[in-house]
């Protein structure tokens, strides 16, 4: 092919492995196989998974079940399993989360009650409470995920509103190298807090 030795090429390949696997931790704090999917340009998980255990096993990352509702292997950067502890313990006051459909955040996406996936369009958003969607804007109405009293409807339908004309959204297509997204980790942890079940 190139004229490069093998081992060199295979340097190469870990290398640009591992460069991945890093910008997918920084974006999201925690990694795991259905994650990836949403991703178009980084490695096969069979692939990257070696070098996440590589990464666990030199002490730079941790392995465990941070996500509940995921099975298989899952990792985490330290301070994101600290964040979402943190998150998990201050909890307390119910706060709803609005991010877009398309937010990196948002990444295992959203089921409607009617059982259809909620689409990831750039006007879509979704409301967490306790780290469960309890709303939905699916091109312009507001479908509840849950019951909702009158007074709190109103409220989680004006949030999600507001935010659909106020929020720039994410891309989902952006390079898991990019910086693009890495303020939303902080609405993520606090999406995600009930799903940390370690």
């Amino acid at each position: 092919a190139d004229g490069a030795p093998p081992e060199a090429a295979a340097e190469t390949d870990e290398a640009a492995r591992e460069t991945a696997a890093r910008a997918l931790l920084k974006r999201y704090g925690v990694v795991f196989r259905r994650l990836t999917e949403r991703e178009p340009r980084v490695p096969p998980w069979r692939e990257l998974v070696r070098t996440l255990r590589r990464l666990e096993t030199r002490g730079e990352i941790r392995g465990g079940h941070f996500v509940s509702g995921v099975g298989g292997e899952q990792f985490a950067l330290p301070e994101a399993v600290g964040a979402l502890r943190e998150v998990r313990r201050t909890e307390a006051a119910g706060d709803v989360i609005v991010l877009s459909a398309v937010d990196p955040a948002n990444a295992l996406g959203v089921t409607v009650p009617s059982g259809a996936k909620l689409a990831a369009r750039t006007g879509n958003r979704v409301a967490y409470r306790a780290g469960r969607p309890i709303a939905v804007l699916d091109g312009g109405r507001v479908i509840d995920c849950e019951p909702l009293s009158p007074e709190d409807g109103w409220a989680v339908r004006k949030r999600l509103l507001r935010a659909a004309f106020t929020e720039p959204a994410a891309d989902a297509g952006a390079d898991p190298g990019s910086d693009a997204d890495a303020g939303a980790a902080g609405d993520a942890a606090r999406a995600a807090v009930p799903a940390l079940t370690r």
